[in-house]
């Protein structure tokens, strides 16, 4: 089951069917469903109880595998929420990151948009490639210990300073930007450690215009996170923490 941030929309939509369709591939034979945080249709809480009534989590629990990089208050209570509002028995996993995968999938945003090379070769220039990565996750602080981990992995395959920030977090944003300054990093970019149901359309315009820092398109349905849902799912399966609502 993944749990989507937000309601359901046709760009969430898009973004879940490909990372459904990776994690199908992965896990043949298991049914993958989709459950949103807010809104009345496919709401988390109905698409669980519907399958209870069904009698497909009889005898085996629901794997919930959330579709966020890294904490998020929001989102989190929300799912907590929807899985006691359900009464179905869960096996609730954690985030997708911090995993080298995601670090993989922003180098390869980045690389897109002609903001980072494709390979990990120094000697190919890239005139547009940035001297210092601004990467940033939605959650406030509670993300930015996590996305710092990720950070670490994207600076070792790029060779330049990658500083976390929280998106919307004026004060987190700036001191990220004033240290990559330090760095001597003059030509930024942003990279943005989010999937995107769980941000407001604009938020990463308005990021890129306070900074004067181009960006990267969100991880969206990169294959590197359905392979992570798949990871998690058996995970879970090895080691299930459940819940019983």
């Amino acid at each position: 089951m993944l749990a989507v941030p937000g309601a359901a929309c046709e760009a969430s939509e898009g973004v879940t069917a490909e990372i459904a369709a990776v994690a199908v591939r992965s896990c043949p034979g298991v049914l993958v469903c989709v459950g949103y945080l807010a809104g009345e249709r496919d709401h988390l809480a109905a698409v669980l109880a519907g399958l209870r009534r069904s009698g497909q989590v009889n005898s085996h629990a629901a794997v919930v595998v959330p579709l966020l990089t890294g904490p998020n208050p929001t989102a989190d209570a929300a799912l907590a929420e929807a899985v006691a509002d359900a009464g179905t028995r869960t096996i609730r996993t954690g985030h997708l990151g911090p995993h080298p995968l995601v670090s993989e999938a922003l180098h390869s945003r980045l690389a897109e948009a002609g903001l980072a090379r494709a390979a990990r070769i120094r000697q190919i220039s890239i005139v547009s490639a940035a001297e210092g990565i601004l990467m940033v996750a939605a959650g406030g602080a509670a993300c930015v210990a996590e996305a710092g981990m990720v950070a670490v992995l994207l600076a070792a395959r790029l060779a330049v300073p990658v500083m976390p920030a929280a998106l919307g977090d004026a004060a987190s944003m700036t001191e990220a930007v004033a240290r990559l300054r330090e760095a001597r990093a003059t030509r930024l970019a942003l990279a943005p450690c989010i999937i995107g149901p769980e941000i407001d359309s604009g938020e990463l315009a308005a990021a890129a215009a306070a900074t004067g820092a181009p960006s990267a398109q969100p991880l969206g349905g990169h294959p590197a996170l359905g392979q992570l849902v798949a990871m998690r799912y058996g995970a879970a399966l090895q080691d299930p923490r459940i819940t019983l609502s």
